[in-house]
Order: C-alpha cells, then structure tokens, then sequence
C-alpha cells in the first residue's frame, strides 16, 4: 500500500454523533466542561474529584508535576497528594448504605447458560469475606495477586478484595499459555495466585488449573493458589497440591463476614495490567 494511501485513509474529519440514547444516560453530559477544563484543568479535577469520589482523608494539593529534563527523563507527575481513599470502597461499600443495596450490581451469564445476579449488598459480603481469606493466607497490603480466571463473578470479587487491603491485582487473560502466566507471576513476583479448574470459550474448554499446575512449576513467588470450581470437570479429578492449593468455597466457609477497607494513599498501585 502507497504512503499516500495510508495518509489518505488515516485523515477523518467528519464529526460522528453519539447516539441520542447513549448521550442520555452520559454521566456528564454538558459541552461547556471542555471550556471549564481549559481554564483551569487542576480545578477542574478537583471538582470532579470531590464529586464523584469518597475520601477518607482530603488531598492537601490537586497536582505536581515534574516536566522532562532535556530529553532525558519522561514528565513525573502525582495526583491528589496527601489523599486518602479506597476503590473497593467507591465501587461497593458506599452504594450499600443507600438505596442501592438491593440494586443489581453485577449480573452475569456465561457458558453454558448459567446465570448469577448479585447486589450491591451480596458484593458486598463476598468481597469482605474473600478480603478475609486472602488476610489468612498472609496477604498483606502491597503484596501481588495473580488473578487466572475465566469471566464469572468471582473475578471482580477478587479484584475487589484485593483493593479492599491494599493488595496489588494482577489480572491474567484467561485464554494465555502457561509460559505467559508463568512470565507475569514472576514479574509481578504474586504470593498468591487465583485460577479455576478450567472455563469455557466459545463451546470449548480451558483448561486453567492445568495451565496454572505447567506455570507454577518455575514460579517460586507463589505460596498459595485459590481454586474456583467451575464445574468443569468433577471436583475429585483436579489435582490440588496439598497445602498450596485451596478451593475457594471452602475458603469462604469459616472467615469473619467483616474487613474493613485500608486507607489507601492517592498514589498507591492498584493493579497490575500487561500488555
């Protein structure tokens, strides 16, 4: 292809809609924010911030920044200094304490046509409860969790326990090789990993636990693994290694229903995501 072809297909300058239906249910919806951005884009921020966001503690300063030293060093910024917050919070504890606790807030359906629907109240007790078993299993704010797991709602509640303490979530594509699970668990240097007996894509099956068993042969990062059973394949023919793996139901049997959230630092990671 011409190099004036490229150019010519990469040039748009129409202006594409929105659809009306889309627009409607917009959390900001006015065009005049554009121009309040470009007046004052850290007021603007901070009035979004203090808007939508519940803090634990106020920042003392919106932004600093640190431009590039001639060419030899990327810009260094940080956001809201001095603030305290937690995401597990902001997505689940504060919808619990209004109306919305009888709300769905995930409904799910996956293969083979099986279906869940959790509120927000639901969530709510499952994140705090795995929150929980990750504690038990000497998951301490700061440490790595590896998350292999198909698309079912554990996966969120995971991730979500995860910010709960203050743990960094690392998740996994599900349709990955062994040897790219085995790659970001030795990176991110994970203590704990979360993966099922397998899942299914487009009618057929994965088979995570087999992969998870082929990665963790070279990751010595990894102390414990957590098992969800998918109903994949019959409970008794996984192979679970004795005092490493742990199947999450069980887990989730005999912990405290409470965990309250950790007061997370602004700047603090959240998750782990490769590219």
């Amino acid at each position: 292809m011409a190099q004036a072809t490229v150019e010519a297909l990469l040039a748009q300058e129409r202006t594409i809609e929105a659809p009306e239906e889309f627009r409607r249910q917009a959390l900001l919806r006015d065009p005049q924010i554009y121009d309040e951005a470009e007046r004052d884009f850290e007021a603007f921020w901070a009035r979004l911030a203090q808007e939508f966001v519940t803090w634990f503690r106020p920042w003392e300063k919106v932004l600093q920044w640190m431009p590039p030293k001639d060419g030899s060093s990327p810009p260094w910024l940080q956001w809201f200094l001095g603030g305290k917050l937690n995401v597990c919070y902001n997505c689940v504890d504060r919808h619990v304490q209004t109306w919305r606790r009888t709300k769905a807030a995930i409904v799910w359906e996956g293969e083979p046509g099986d279906e869940r629907v959790l509120t927000y109240q639901d969530l709510h007790r499952e994140v705090q409860k795995f929150a929980n078993v990750l504690k038990s299993l000497g998951v301490e704010r700061g440490d790595r969790v590896t998350l292999y797991l198909p698309m079912i709602p554990e996966l969120p509640i995971a991730m979500l326990a995860c910010a709960r303490i203050g743990a960094v979530h690392s998740v996994v594509f599900g349709g990955f090789s062994a040897e790219a699970l085995r790659d970001r668990i030795n990176d991110s240097q994970s203590k704990v990993l979360i993966t099922a007996d397998g899942g299914w894509r487009r009618g057929n099956i994965v088979p995570l636990k087999r992969n998870a068993d082929e990665a963790l042969k070279e990751t010595p990062s990894v102390q414990h693994v957590v098992v969800v059973h998918r109903g994949v394949m019959d409970a008794t023919h996984v192979p679970m290694a004795e005092g490493r793996d742990h199947w999450w139901h069980r887990l989730m049997e005999h912990v405290p229903l409470e965990c309250p959230c950790e007061e997370m630092d602004s700047e603090d990671p959240l998750y782990i995501l490769y590219t």
